[in-house]
């Protein structure tokens, strides 16, 4: 294969590399020490290279690893290139395509070999440029060729496994996947040993930390908070978690998620929660009171509380009454509520007769739709209702509807309510119907 470069391009940025970590090395020392001859000596261009080479064992390049299974588990990683995999209906590491971050597992002390081998020439590193057997990259190793191709073929292994053949171990997951048809027969499943798609999760990480974090987003973010236009698009990640791997020392891991800082995301995999409509419809009917209105938990919470209070016998003195007020204005304001929900949601004319024939509206009592559907006296063919809503003979029947219902609450454990404490409710929604009108 011709060489894509001139190698000593790649020469030149292997020996800055080289110089680099040397230079960090000396500046910890002083001019005197002993050391720096030492120094000087390993970061020669062909010493370091053969010292690299020979340490190159202690690490595996992978794209799939077992650690984050478990950090003690002991087997086969992957180095897989998501090019090579068969594309899928599906989000997996088949979707990074060319632009994908290997990851590196194995001692902490030759992660420099990986930096080493991570060098970019022309958007194109050192590792995919000897993987792909390109020449220049080759002959920059070393002036022989025959030692340039022996460590060559040593930098390239560490995508290769390090344990032949592939084994997992007991800390690691593993999972009986059937593949035939009889669920009683061994021979009909495959045994899955599942690893962790880790260039995929940095991925996934990056453009999580972009979307969170990014000025746009930011803007977009507030702007929903202030309820204003926006013309940009609002990346939000509801329920997301964060799952820490290695603890304190995450390059036990991977190099990969010591650059993340242990910080792995996990997405929301919940079912759908059932989320009951906040507006409830009186269908099949006769009154909103029995199904509509005690369905409102702070309408069952009032109820309750002054349940409660009655029971507990207290004297009748202002205190008492004022008490009680309280619960009666927590169901006034409830009642107010919901008729304006009602109101404001549905057309006019909603409750006559044929509307709807499946819910069947115009089964509630005639006071209640001449509340709840005040529209309707608007329409031209609604006479007869619009002149009985102007009668307003109907907040005292409301008033009574309510009263009762409210007595029959009360009165299923026990309580004492007669026709005085009925007429009292009855007064009270009455003007508080006639105000709203």
């Amino acid at each position: 294969m011709q060489p894509t470069t001139n190698p000593a391009f790649w020469r030149s940025a292997i020996d800055v590399f080289i110089q680099e970590r040397l230079q960090a090395k000396l500046d910890k020392l002083k001019d005197d020490d002993p050391k720096r001859a030492e120094l000087l000596a390993q970061h020669q261009f062909d010493a370091w290279i053969d010292d690299a080479a020979r340490r190159v064992t202690q690490i595996q390049a992978v794209t799939h690893s077992l650690k984050p299974i478990h950090p003690d588990a002991r087997g086969t990683n992957l180095y897989v290139e998501p090019n090579s995999l068969p594309s899928l209906g599906v989000l997996g590491s088949h979707a990074l395509g060319a632009a994908f971050t290997g990851d590196v597992v194995g001692s902490a002390g030759a992660l420099d070999v990986y930096k080493f081998l991570k060098l970019e020439l022309d958007g194109r590193s050192l590792l995919a440029a000897l993987l792909a057997e390109d020449e220049a990259a080759i002959q920059a190793l070393h002036n022989n060729p025959a030692q340039a191709r022996s460590l060559r073929d040593a930098f390239v292994g560490l995508t290769q496994p390090r344990a032949a053949p592939p084994s997992s171990h007991t800390r690691a997951k593993q999972l009986y996947w059937l593949t035939g048809s009889d669920a009683c027969a061994d021979g009909d499943y495959e045994l899955l040993a599942p690893l962790f798609a880790t260039s995929l999760a940095h991925a996934v990480h990056a453009q999580i930390q972009e979307d969170r974090f990014d000025e746009a987003n930011k803007a977009a973010r507030q702007a929903r908070r202030d309820r204003k236009a926006h013309d940009g698009v609002l990346h939000d990640y509801p329920d997301l978690a964060v799952q820490k791997m290695g603890g304190t020392k995450p390059q036990n891991i991977s190099q990969l998620n010591s650059e993340r800082g242990g910080v792995n995301y996990l997405l929301s995999s919940l079912p759908p929660a059932w989320a009951v409509s906040a507006r409830r419809l009186p269908a099949h009917a006769e009154s909103v009171f029995d199904r509509l209105f005690i369905a409102r938990p702070d309408v069952r919470k009032a109820v309750r509380g002054l349940r409660e209070f009655l029971a507990s016998d207290p004297e009748p003195n202002l205190k008492t009454r004022e008490r009680r007020v309280i619960y009666i204005d927590m169901l006034l304001d409830e009642l107010v509520s919901m008729a304006g929900e009602l109101q404001q949601a549905m057309p006019a004319g909603w409750t006559r007769p044929g509307t709807d024939p499946e819910n069947r509206f115009d089964r509630l009592a005639l006071e209640e739709q001449l509340w709840l559907d005040p529209l309707r006296a608007t329409l031209p063919s609604e006479g007869a209702f619009a002149s009985q809503w102007q009668w307003m003979d109907w907040p005292a029947q409301v008033g009574k509807r309510f009263a009762n219902w409210l007595n029959q609450q009360l009165g299923k454990t026990g309580l004492p309510v007669s026709e005085v404490e009925a007429r009292e409710w009855k007064k009270v929604l009455q003007a508080e119907l006639e105000a709203a009108q």
